[in-house]
């Protein structure tokens, strides 16, 4: 093991990823498996770096008093050579002093470096536009576009000079070792491609996620028992039923082949295929959009079947079962997951799920996109087992209420409860892209927290209402009925346009539809809206997801809590993952964040939160 030659908290000089260029660093921590120094800019961003990419400021500081030093000592040879091999030199009688040569040279170069570093890119990190003081931090695309039209005649004043060198060889040799350094730095690009350990634990660390695993299964069983109460008051806790009766083989099958059902349609070759965002690798997955055309064969499916008289409250007769189902698949799921994340790449691990501790790693996922061949298991669970199940769900729900009730139609609360929460699939559904930008994609392993949460939670949790409303039956007036669905449109509409502002300018900062939105730049190369909704709260699609979340609940009236579980939990959810963002974003962005934040003080009720 090679002994660390930078201690923690030195100030040395490092290298910023893509360039030649070295700025003041702080030296945070060391990776003893990987041999890279975290450190951190003055303007809060924090990189991995190797060891050759920093010199300690003594040695940089010398080696540039002494280049200065030693160029006096070379200027006569320097003009004897230059006078044989220019092609170019200027007669007798015009020729200038060569003080003045030296201070023209001296001013293109100054000019040359100017223009070098004023030409931003967006699709790399730029130290200047980040840790300078720009005049507006407000910018939009094109500017950048017009300003390196205008960059254009000094760039070809560089091209001239490097063409007719009046710099001695020594300084041309050394100067093809500096660009031959940089074309090799950013061919290998090892900053931010590394993946690391994960210091920082979440959810509580491994004893929460421990906690949770054993606390989540049992909140959902809590709650469909309570649910079959009577009384469905929080504090009457149920009689817990015989074990024997919480599994039915029959009922596995019937789940093992909605899941493969899914699964088929998900590989049929329908739909376009689209690029995911970059890892940090640089490479980018492709996924195939099909989960609209998903849903559409699923509701075909069902309408057969109900053609052919098939009791589709079966679902309801056996609901714990089914659920019971879920959760043994998603555990046995969830250590396949694992076992086979050991194997896995280092670059292929999640940032988030790499802390060497097993409870954690297993819970919040080890590896970040586990593929057999072309299909995503990720990706295909987030939307498809559970999220079209939630629909066939309420579904079976409604059937349910109107055979044990002997209605001829279903209730209005019942038709509010599936009407709302289909919308909101098929939305998710017909904008299925949009999910690739998530954090659960981008950011979250694929370990016990998302299989559990998409196979159980989401189809069993999010249709409590829906559940509720079969044994408790809540008549509401038409009056109601309108105001909770002009509720609900609100909250779709913020959702959705909020969504849909941000998947658009990730996709595409340049297309002219947003020329109208403004952005703080950072030093990623990605700009955080501070116009539209996302400069109204940091998370205004949260907002939209309570308001709707809450319009969900109140068809089920008042006498009790239980409906409202959802909303609560929905609050509680998004308060922590909107806490894991601003951490995540910070650590990101650094001082654009910082300004982000000032210029947009709420995260996601405005004036109260």
């Amino acid at each position: 093991m090679p002994s660390r030659k930078f201690a923690d908290g030195e100030v040395v000089m490092g290298r910023w990823p893509g360039s030649v260029l070295y700025y003041e660093v702080q030296v945070t921590s060391y990776d003893d498996v990987a041999h890279l120094y975290t450190v951190k800019y003055k303007d809060g961003t924090e990189l991995a770096l190797k060891e050759s990419d920093i010199r300690s400021q003594s040695s940089f500081k010398h080696r540039k008093s002494q280049s200065s030093s030693s160029s006096p000592s070379r200027r006569s040879n320097t003009r004897s050579r230059s006078r044989s091999r220019s092609p170019g030199r200027p007669a007798k009688g015009r020729r200038r002093s060569a003080s003045q040569s030296r201070e023209h040279k001296d001013d293109k170069k100054k000019a040359i470096q100017e223009t070098s570093l004023a030409l931003p890119k967006p699709s790399e990190n730029n130290t200047k536009r980040y840790n300078g003081e720009p005049e507006s931090t407000e910018k939009n695309d094109t500017s950048c576009i017009i300003l390196e039209q205008k960059l254009k005649p000094d760039l070809e004043i560089k091209r001239v000079l490097e063409q007719y060198s009046l710099r001695p060889r020594k300084d041309d040799k050394k100067k093809e070792e500096i660009y031959s350094e940089k074309k090799t730095f950013v061919a290998v690009k090892p900053i931010e491609k590394v993946s690391r350990r994960t210091k920082e634990l979440e959810f509580g660390g491994r004893i929460g996620t421990f906690m949770l695993i054993l606390l989540l299964p049992a909140t959902v069983f809590y709650l469909l028992l309570l649910c079959k109460q009577d009384d469905p008051s929080l504090l009457n806790f149920p009689p817990l039923p015989a074990l024997e009766s919480l599994w039915d083989g029959r009922v596995f099958g019937v789940f093992l082949l909605w899941f493969f059902l899914q699964a088929v349609f998900y590989l049929l070759p329908i739909g376009k295929v689209v690029e995911g965002l970059p890892l940090s690798s640089g490479r980018k997955l492709e996924y195939r959009i099909n989960g609209f055309y998903a849903f559409l064969l699923t509701a075909a499916a069902i309408g057969i079947l109900l053609y052919f008289q098939f009791e589709l409250h079966y679902l309801y007769d056996h609901f714990m079962q089914f659920a019971v189902a879920a959760a043994v698949f998603s555990l046995a799921l969830s250590i396949y997951l694992y076992i086979r994340s050991l194997k896995a790449p280092e670059e292929e691990l999640a940032p988030s799920g790499n802390s060497g501790y097993f409870i954690y790693d297993f819970f919040t996922g080890h590896e970040l996109n586990p593929r057999i061949g072309s299909f995503d298991l990720k990706y295909f669970c987030e939307l498809r087992p559970g999220l079209i199940g939630w629909v066939v769900i309420n579904l079976a729900m409604l059937l349910a209420e109107m055979k044990i009730h002997n209605l001829s139609v279903p209730s209005l609360s019942m038709i509010l409860v599936n009407s709302f929460q289909f919308l909101y699939v098929v939305d998710a559904l017909w904008n299925e892209e949009a999910v690739l930008t998530t954090m659960d994609i981008t950011h979250d392993g694929f370990g016990f927290m998302l299989a559990f949460g998409d196979l159980v939670w989401v189809p069993f949790v999010y249709s409590l209402q829906a559940f509720y409303l079969v044994g408790h039956p809540t008549t509401i007036t038409w009056p109601v009925a309108v105001a909770i669905t002009v509720l609900n449109c609100i909250g779709y509409y913020i959702f959705r346009s909020a969504n849909s502002q941000k998947n658009n300018f990730r996709r595409n900062p340049a297309d002219p539809k947003l020329a109208n939105l403004k952005f703080i730049p950072t030093a990623t190369g990605k700009g955080l809206l501070v116009t539209g909704w996302w400069g109204f709260v940091r998370h205004p699609n949260y907002l939209g997801d309570i308001i709707m979340a809450l319009a969900w609940s109140l068809p089920c009236g008042f006498n009790h809590i239980l409906p409202y579980f959802y909303v609560i939990y929905f609050i509680c959810l998004l308060v922590h993952r909107e806490a894991r963002d601003e951490h995540h974003c910070k650590q990101k962005y650094g001082l654009a964040w910082e300004r982000y934040c000032q210029r947009v003080p709420y995260r996601i009720f405005p004036y109260i939160y």
